[in-house]
């Protein structure tokens, strides 16, 4: 079988298999009224999906725990915290990080 065909047939074959568990479950709880609790737990699942994709890169950039003046990404992600934490939006927060970084790796 050729190489194009293999990668074509793998990704049909994963998108039959992983589709239906992603589909089946909005089906199924879009006509329903979840509980209170539940709504609540699950309103913190993005924050906490962003935060361990972030952490690893602001606290362990080299692989290791890197709480030194030298960490960039640390001093641009304390700005960009305070603006996430005052805005609760998302856009501001990025943008104050990446201009932090860009001026930290302009001066320093």
């Amino acid at each position: 079988m050729e190489s194009g065909l293999t990668d074509t047939l793998t990704i049909i074959g994963m998108m039959l298999v992983t589709a239906p568990v992603r589909v089946l479950p909005l089906l199924v709880l879009s006509q329903r009224r979840l509980p209170r609790v539940l709504e609540r737990w699950l309103a913190y699942v993005p924050v906490a999906v962003l935060a361990a994709m972030l952490f690893p890169s602001i606290f362990m950039p080299e692989g290791s725990l890197a709480l030194r003046p030298d960490n960039l990404f640390l001093w641009a992600a304390l700005p960009a915290g305070l603006v996430a934490w005052k805005t609760r939006a998302l856009f501001p927060p990025v943008l104050t990080g990446v201009a932090v970084l860009a001026l930290l790796r302009l001066f320093v």
